[in-house]
């Protein structure tokens, strides 16, 4: 595999405003045009390409049809992405009974992120008990077109993207977006 996709300097923050939005986020690989190469809003979410492994059972888009979906790009070298664990637990396990649907996407950001037994016990000490897709192979990442981590891709019931996020500081944006697709109230 060729590293070239992985950062020289993983641990660089920097704000992306060219695509007209602010965030602070960790880069996973170095952009390889300039302008926004994120997925644009109302696109359908793609499938999973290349998955090199799922743990806590697989999925397919075709299950997540006539569900919301939070889909969470994260990786084990990453503290932001572990910091923001706990709310995506809390929003999985708070409004199953509403629909939502979590999956989350481990994406490497260097050679040493594609250990196996190290992903599997991060999964487990963070209780991510949610299906999670381990992409070294980084198709899916190109499917979403998605460059960060922490990100947060939030699809309605038509599987259309109705909000992206990135970084651990966008997640109460994330949490009014989901209130929205739900239906239900804000919480105080």
């Amino acid at each position: 595999m060729k590293l070239e996709r992985f950062p020289l300097f993983p641990l660089l923050h920097y704000s992306l405003t060219e695509c007209k939005k602010e965030v602070n986020v960790i880069p996973t690989f170095f952009e390889k045009e300039k302008g926004c190469s994120s997925m644009r809003l109302r696109e359908e979410l793609p499938d999973f390409p290349g998955i090199t492994e799922w743990v806590n059972g697989q999925v397919t888009k075709a299950d997540l049809a006539g569900s919301p979906v939070l889909v969470h790009f994260w990786s084990v070298s990453c503290y932001m992405c572990k910091e923001s664990m706990p709310s995506v637990n809390e929003w999985r396990d708070k409004y199953a009974a509403n629909g939502l649907k979590v999956i989350g996407i481990h994406m490497p950001r260097s050679e040493q992120d594609m250990d196996m037994e190290t992903i599997k016990q991060t999964i487990v000490e963070h209780n991510l008990t949610h299906p999670i897709a381990i992409d070294n192979e980084m198709k899916t990442v190109d499917a979403f077109q998605n460059e960060y981590v922490p990100a947060f891709y939030l699809f309605d019931e038509n599987l259309q993207l109705r909000h992206f996020q990135a970084g651990e500081k966008g997640l109460n944006l994330v949490k009014k977006r989901l209130f929205r697709i739900l239906g239900i109230e804000e919480e105080s």
